[in-house]
């Protein structure tokens, strides 16, 4: 076995990662009702704290003249973090009924599976992502240019990843869709602690002082660009840095999970 996966060469690896992708992407063909939640939840909530919030716009302090537009991006993070738990959920559930465990007979690096694994979850977020987005449009959301959307959805796959692989260890370590509840409630906790409906400078102590250190809301801000002011890279190296440093933390924390299943 370990002949065989040292001897597996990048494109047999590349082909393995695009292979689970597609097995992932599937699932919203196949079965569509599974990924209904993920998109009404986000578009409602948007047009719920909307219509009852919508006047917060003219606080004295805020940064935007149009709520809405504020917290399309809000929206669009959260269809990444039920992207993420889902990517986690359908893992549960794959090794409740063994075809993990054929999986994990594949010659190819444990690595290569995770690979494939999340960036299903990453190309999943584009779905609810694309309807909080074009919801937005509909109700008069400012367009944030062709860079700005480009750099949004950027963004959001990459936290989507980040959450995947949160997921993913709860997965492994559980082995059960039970605990479905926490990795939904990460990416929700890490979303909302952030200056999700107001500015930082407006939001009560305790939580200006997490929404600070969370590293979610530097990627919130970089996708605010463009729908809240210009893109500049002062605003985006934060959130790419924030991903990145995430991203190699719940990474190796999975990959400590897929090395040691099956030992």
């Amino acid at each position: 076995m370990s002949t065989a996966v040292t001897a597996l060469t990048a494109s047999g690896r590349l082909r393995i990662v695009v292979a689970l992708a597609r097995r992932g992407l599937n699932e919203v063909l196949r079965v569509p009702g599974a990924s209904i939640p993920g998109v009404l939840a986000p578009t409602i909530f948007l047009l719920g704290i909307s219509s009852v919030f919508g006047a917060a716009a003219k606080l004295p302090g805020f940064t935007a003249d149009d709520f809405k537009t504020f917290v399309v991006p809000v929206g669009m993070l959260q269809g990444a973090a039920f992207a993420g738990a889902a990517t986690g959920v359908n893992l549960a559930r794959d090794i409740e009924r063994g075809w993990f465990d054929r999986l994990l007979l594949v010659p190819a690096p444990r690595l290569t599976l995770l690979a494939g694994l999340v960036s299903s979850g990453a190309l999943r977020s584009l779905l609810p992502s694309v309807v909080v987005f074009a919801a937005g449009l509909a109700l008069g959301v400012h367009f944030p240019g062709v860079l700005g959307t480009l750099l949004a959805f950027l963004l959001v796959m990459g936290l989507s990843t980040c959450l995947a692989c949160y997921a993913t260890t709860l997965a492994l370590h559980f082995r059960t869709q039970q605990a479905a509840p926490l990795m939904q409630m990460g990416g929700f906790i890490a979303v909302l602690f952030t200056p999700a409906y107001a500015p930082a400078d407006l939001l009560a102590g305790w939580m200006h002082a997490i929404a600070v250190v969370n590293p979610v809301t530097y990627v919130l801000q970089g996708v605010r660009q463009g729908f809240v002011g210009p893109v500049t890279w002062s605003g985006t190296w934060p959130a790419l840095a924030a991903i990145a440093a995430m991203l190699v933390v719940l990474a190796a924390l999975a990959a400590r999970g897929m090395r040691q299943t099956g030992r």
